[in-house]
C-alpha cells in the first residue's frame, strides 16, 4: 500500500520526522533509556500493547515485521499484554518515571497525568500529517490544545445481540428505552436464552453500564462537572445505579459470571460467540473478538445503541467510548513516530479489512463493507455527544474505584448510594 501514498503525505511524513529528530534524539541520548541509537546507526525502539485477541494478534506483528523489513537499521522490540496485565504493567512502569518508547493509550485522565509528570513527548508540531485523520479520533489524545498520541482506531459502545436468539424469544425489535430493554431481558429468561455474557472478573466492562446509565439518566454536562467538582453523589448518578440494580435483579447474567474473563476460553466474548447468551455491551472491537474466543455469529450479529431513560437528561444520539492510540515516552526515537506514520497511515486498510478497527483516517469509512460496522461508524458521525471511557476520562486512582465500586454493585456487595460516595472519596483525594 505504500507504494500508492499521495507524494503530500509522503512530504509530510518526512518534515514530522525532520522536526521531530533534535529534541527526541538530544533526549535519546541523555539516559540508558531503550531506544538509544547504537554506534553503527542502528535503532532500536520498544513496542507495549494489546494485541493479545485477533485480529491485532496477527495484524500488529505483521506491520512491525513490514515496517523492519523496509528499514533494515530499525529493530521493533514487542510486548503484548492482556488489557489488565497491561494497565497493571504500565501503571508500575509510569511511577518509576521510565515508559516505553511506545505505548497504547487511550488518552483522558490517565494520559493527561502522564504529560503532567513531563514522560510523554508532545507530538503537535511534528504530527505533520494530524490533517489527515478525523478530529474525533484525536480528541482523547489532546491536552490542552496539544496533541500527545496518534490514535489507530476510534469507535463506541453498544449492545451487540444475536438476531436468532431474539427472534426465537419472540422479540421483533432491539429496544430503544430501558424499560424496553428489560423487557427483553424478561422474555429472554422466559424462552430459556441466557440474556447477558458479563466479564465480572475483569470490571471494566460491567462499567460500561454505570457510565452509561449515569449518562442517560444524569447527563453529559453532569459527568463533566463531577469531573471538575469530584462530587459523584447527586441523585442522576444514585439513580443510574439503582436502575444498574433492577438489571442485576433480574440475573441476566451467564453462570459464574463473576469469574468470567474477557477474551479468555468460556468468557464473555466467546459466550456471546458461540451463541450462549443473546447480548453484550462492548466496544466496536466485539465482532472480532467473538469470533476470536468463539465461533462468532455472522449474519445473525446486530447491533443497537444504549437505551434511553424515561425522564433521564440524556439523548441516544450521546455515545460513550473512545479509540486506540499510541504515545511516545520523552525522548523516544525520531524512528518510533515514523512507524505510527506507517502502522496508522500506511496500514489503514489492512486495519479496517481485518473487521477489529473503525477508521480514524479521513474518508476512509466509506471502505467499511460489514454492515454492523457500518451501523458503529454511522452513529458516531451522527454523534451529538462523546463520553471517554470513565476509567480513561478520570485520574486512574478515580477510574479504578468507578471499575470497583459498579463490580461490587453487581456482585451485591454495595448499594447504588455506597457506589457514588466510594467514587467521589476517591476523586477528593486524587
Amino acid at each position: 500500500m505504500a507504494s500508492t501514498l499521495p507524494s503530500r503525505r509522503r512530504f509530510l511524513a518526512l518534515s514530522a520526522l525532520t522536526a521531530l529528530s533534535a529534541p527526541l534524539a538530544a533526549a535519546c541520548g541523555a539516559d540508558d533509556s531503550d531506544g538509544e541509537p547504537a554506534a553503527d546507526g542502528k535503532v532500536t525502539f520498544a513496542w507495549w500493547n494489546i494485541a493479545t485477541t485477533e485480529p491485532g494478534k496477527s495484524l500488529f506483528p505483521r506491520i512491525a515485521s513490514a515496517y523492519m523489513a523496509a528499514h533494515p537499521d530499525i529493530t521493533i522490540e514487542t510486548t503484548s499484554l492482556e488489557n489488565e496485565a497491561f494497565k497493571s504493567k504500565l501503571t508500575a512502569t509510569t511511577a518509576s518515571g521510565k515508559l516505553p518508547d511506545v505505548f497504547q493509550t487511550w488518552g483522558g485522565g490517565v494520559l493527561r497525568q502522564q504529560v503532567d509528570a513531563g514522560l510523554v513527548e508532545d507530538l503537535t508540531d511534528a504530527l505533520g500529517w494530524s490533517s489527515e485523520l478525523t478530529p474525533v479520533s484525536l480528541q482523547a489524545y489532546q491536552v490542552e490544545g496539544r496533541t500527545y498520541a496518534v490514535p489507530y482506531d476510534i469507535g463506541m459502545v453498544g449492545f451487540w445481540y444475536n438476531k436468532k436468539l431474539f427472534a426465537e424469544a419472540g422479540i421483533t425489535a432491539p429496544p430503544v428505552t430501558w424499560a424496553e430493554f428489560l423487557d427483553v431481558v424478561r422474555k429472554l429468561k422466559a424462552a430459556g436464552v441466557t440474556p447477558i455474557a458479563l466479564a465480572g472478573k475483569e470490571k471494566w466492562p460491567g462499567h460500561y453500564y454505570w457510565a452509561y446509565l449515569a449518562m442517560r439518566v444524569a447527563g453529559l454536562p453532569a459527568l463533566q462537572r463531577a469531573a471538575t467538582t469530584g462530587d459523584f453523589t447527586g441523585p442522576g448518578f444514585v439513580r443510574a445505579g439503582t436502575h444498574l440494580k433492577e438489571l442485576v435483579d433480574l440475573q441476566p447474567f451467564q453462570t459464574a459470571f463473576l469469574g468470567a474473563g474477557y477474551g479468555s476460553p468460556g468468557g464473555q466474548a466467546a459466550t456471546m460467540g458461540n451463541g450462549k447468551a443473546a447480548m453484550e455491551l462492548m466496544g466496536q472491537w466485539a465482532p472480532s473478538v467473538q469470533q476470536d474466543a468463539g465461533a462468532g455469529l455472522g449474519a445473525d450479529l446486530g447491533f443497537f445503541p444504549f437505551p434511553t431513560v424515561d425522564g433521564g437528561a440524556g439523548r441516544a444520539t450521546e455515545v460513550f467510548g473512545g479509540g486506540n492510540g499510541f504515545a511516545l515516552r520523552k525522548g523516544a526515537p525520531k524512528e518510533a513516530l515514523d512507524f505510527l506514520r506507517f502502522f496508522v497511515l500506511d496500514n489503514q486498510s489492512k486495519l479496517l479489512a481485518s473487521g477489529g478497527y473503525l477508521p480514524v483516517v479521513k474518508g476512509a469509512e466509506r471502505r467499511l463493507t460489514d454492515a454492523t460496522k457500518k451501523v458503529v461508524a454511522d452513529s458516531l458521525v451522527k454523534a451529538t455527544g462523546f463520553q471517554l471511557f470513565l476509567d480513561q476520562a478520570y485520574p486512574p486512582a478515580v477510574g479504578q474505584e468507578v471499575n470497583d465500586s459498579v463490580a461490587d454493585l453487581i456482585a451485591g456487595k454495595k448499594t447504588p448510594e455506597q457506589v457514588t460516595r466510594s467514587i467521589t472519596e476517591a476523586a477528593k483525594g486524587a
